[in-house]
């Protein structure tokens, strides 16, 4: 890893989905020697209520339980890490991004399921807005990645999926340099995607020519495993791309999935309909999304 990640950002409030991202972010600042910031933003959710005392009061005692709860749970499982704790008001997933660039955060952690509705993934809501505007990759955790505590988290198998493109390129970068210091083992995997293809059969030659770009992609991934000294296989799959990704985390019981929020295409499309979104939506284990704008680690 050339430059370490110093920093993780841990947005929560208070809710089940909040508290499994902090454990899986607390987990890998621990295992990576990282700093941990906890956030808890607050708000008017009915009309406005700052010129309210006992309404404000209330609000902020509640964020600042939230934030204790996850310090004391980060404190308890390393008692060496630096956890500092921040309450603040405005709108959240702008919030959570101005203390991002502020901090200078490396990594934001947080869970796609908070208190905007009892079972309603909050893509399309903090999630999702944090994931199309941070500049730093945001870590998602699914509410069901099966951890009650930091200690239950297993991050010894990525699965890194590539299209050959800049932004996979990116997460490739990110993907290495967290198998290094994490000691983990890496799978490749590349999606040969003829269902956008025109007609009944694709026509072979063309199928040969994705096949082709897949192992030049997959050559890549590998080669620059190996030279930070990371163990990696690698594999050529047929399907839709977010399909593929699904279908082998869980053949394959990958603990994280690291991959760029934008690929083939295009840098200026909007997260929203991605193959990185479809897979933060499917996935029963965290995803460490990679946006173009990410610094190599």
């Amino acid at each position: 890893m050339s430059e370490p990640i110093e920093s993780t950002l841990i947005p929560t409030d208070g809710s089940t989905g909040a508290l499994a991202g902090a454990n899986v972010g607390v987990a890998l600042a621990s295992r990576i020697g990282a700093d941990v910031h906890v956030l808890s933003v607050v708000g008017p959710r009915n009309g406005p209520v700052e010129s309210d005392d006992a309404v404000r009061s209330s609000l902020e005692e509640g964020a600042e339980e939230a934030v204790e709860a996850v310090a004391n749970a980060a404190r308890n499982y390393d008692e060496e890490l630096d956890v500092t704790t921040a309450v603040r008001w405005g709108t959240p997933f702008q919030a959570i991004r101005e203390y991002a660039v502020r901090r200078e955060i490396d990594v934001i952690a947080m869970g796609t399921k908070g208190r905007t509705g009892l079972d309603r993934v909050l893509l399309g809501s903090v999630t999702e807005n944090v994931l199309r505007t941070a500049r730093t990759p945001v870590l998602a955790v699914p509410p069901d990645a099966g951890v009650s505590e930091p200690g239950e988290v297993a991050l010894e198998r990525l699965l890194l999926p590539t299209d050959g493109s800049d932004g996979a390129a990116i997460a490739t970068e990110w993907g290495i340099a967290l198998a290094t210091r994490l000691e983990s083992m890496v799978h490749a995997v590349y999606s040969v995607d003829t269902s956008r293809l025109s007609g009944d059969r694709a026509p072979e030659d063309l199928i040969r020519a994705l096949e082709r770009h897949g192992k030049a992609a997959l050559e890549a991934v590998r080669e620059r495993a190996e030279e930070a000294d990371v163990g990696v296989s690698e594999s050529i799959a047929t399907g839709p791309p977010a399909r593929v990704v699904l279908a082998y985390a869980s053949d394959r019981d990958a603990d994280l999935i690291v991959m760029g929020t934008h690929g083939q295409t295009g840098i200026g499309q909007w997260f929203l309909g991605s193959v990185t979104e479809n897979v933060v939506r499917g996935a029963d284990v965290p995803v460490f999304c990679v946006p173009v704008s990410a610094a190599s680690p």
